[in-house]
């Protein structure tokens, strides 16, 4: 089992607040994300769920036991860290056993655990190398290795993915998904990179200076964000948000729009605007605009589309597409 469930989690460091009463709850086997840009909190909210950090006030529950005021050690989770910290002068599969050494366990024992890992994570031709002959994401693999065979609760990955290349980091998030699907171990997974969190995550949690903003499934936050925040955030290229006239004259203070969710001409539309950058990815061709009177658009236009510098182009929002929001930022509807 690996259910978490927070109940009103506050962390403050002397006078300053950086976490502000967290109620969440985390399914059994679930997949989580936590996301938010750089000092949301949501780092501090991982450590305070595997004890590295105590709590201010509030509870945190594993398996439906209080486990706010005992030690790492007893809680029953493993993290994995950004930073590999692998021992250089050990071999891949004494790294991997050295947790389960510390802790007693009988040769036999050890070996099964860890050839069983290494087997999961395509590290059995690598066993008897050191960390310095192994690539980045082997590296972080057998930092994952070295967390599976403590056979935990639930794992708890801090960043994990940010000091890899960009195919890296792809080939990565395909792998811990693969891993997710194969343990069924509750995941709770830290990131600032909101596209890894619309990959991987069954539910994610949007996290703002402190506070949860919205929590759902990818898809959810995607089509139906809550407020001006989660919309400006979840989403590549962003959400364009525009207020003025076009805003008001749809009942709203702002409306968004995602810059696949427009038509495009070059002869009329609701919105004349100025090409300022193109940019041709083969697949999708993202134009970089300068609406009259609104300001910058995205606009995301499938294929290949032959749009150049100060081109003059008229945008068109698709109405059933639009999100509104109030003055206070507040989803509409």
């Amino acid at each position: 089992m690996g259910s978490i469930q927070l109940k009103s989690v506050r962390k403050e460091f002397g006078p300053v607040s950086v976490i502000n009463g967290v109620d969440l709850g985390i399914e059994n086997g679930e997949f989580t994300v936590f996301v938010g840009p750089s000092g949301c909190g949501k780092s501090t909210l991982l450590r305070l769920i595997a004890g590295l950090e105590d709590v201010t006030s509030g509870q945190i529950l594993i398996d439906g036991k209080d486990a706010t005021n005992i030690g790492p050690s007893q809680r029953g989770l493993a993290m994995v860290f950004q930073s590999y910290a692998l021992y250089p002068h050990m071999s891949v599969r004494g790294n991997i056993a050295f947790a389960l050494k510390m802790a007693g366990q009988s040769a036999d024992m050890i070996e099964q655990k860890v050839k069983k890992a290494a087997a999961t994570l395509n590290l059995t031709d690598y066993l008897d190398r050191k960390p310095r002959q192994l690539s980045g994401g082997q590296r972080q693999r057998v930092a994952i290795g070295r967390a599976i065979v403590r056979e935990p609760k639930a794992f708890l990955f801090d960043e994990p993915l940010s000091n890899l290349d960009a195919s890296l980091r792809v080939q990565m998030r395909v792998e811990i998904g693969e891993l997710h699907n194969a343990l069924k171990t509750t995941m709770i997974y830290v990131t600032h990179d909101q596209v890894e969190a619309m990959t991987m995550a069954d539910k994610i949690v949007v996290l703002d200076r402190g506070s949860v903003a919205q929590v759902g499934s990818p898809l959810e936050l995607y089509n139906r964000p809550n407020g001006l925040f989660v919309a400006g955030f979840i989403g590549s290229p962003t959400m364009n948000l525009i207020r003025g006239p076009s805003a008001e004259k749809r009942g709203a203070a702002t409306i968004g729009i995602r810059p696949e969710h427009v038509d495009v001409s070059t002869t009329a539309g609701e919105w004349p605007s100025t090409v300022r950058l193109a940019e041709h990815l083969g697949s999708d061709t993202f134009i970089h605009a300068e609406a009259d009177g609104i300001g910058p658009l995205t606009l995301r236009l499938e294929g290949e589309a032959p749009m150049k510098p100060d081109q003059r182009i008229f945008v068109t929002p698709r109405e059933a597409y639009l999100h509104r929001f109030d003055k206070d930022g507040k989803r509409i509807g």
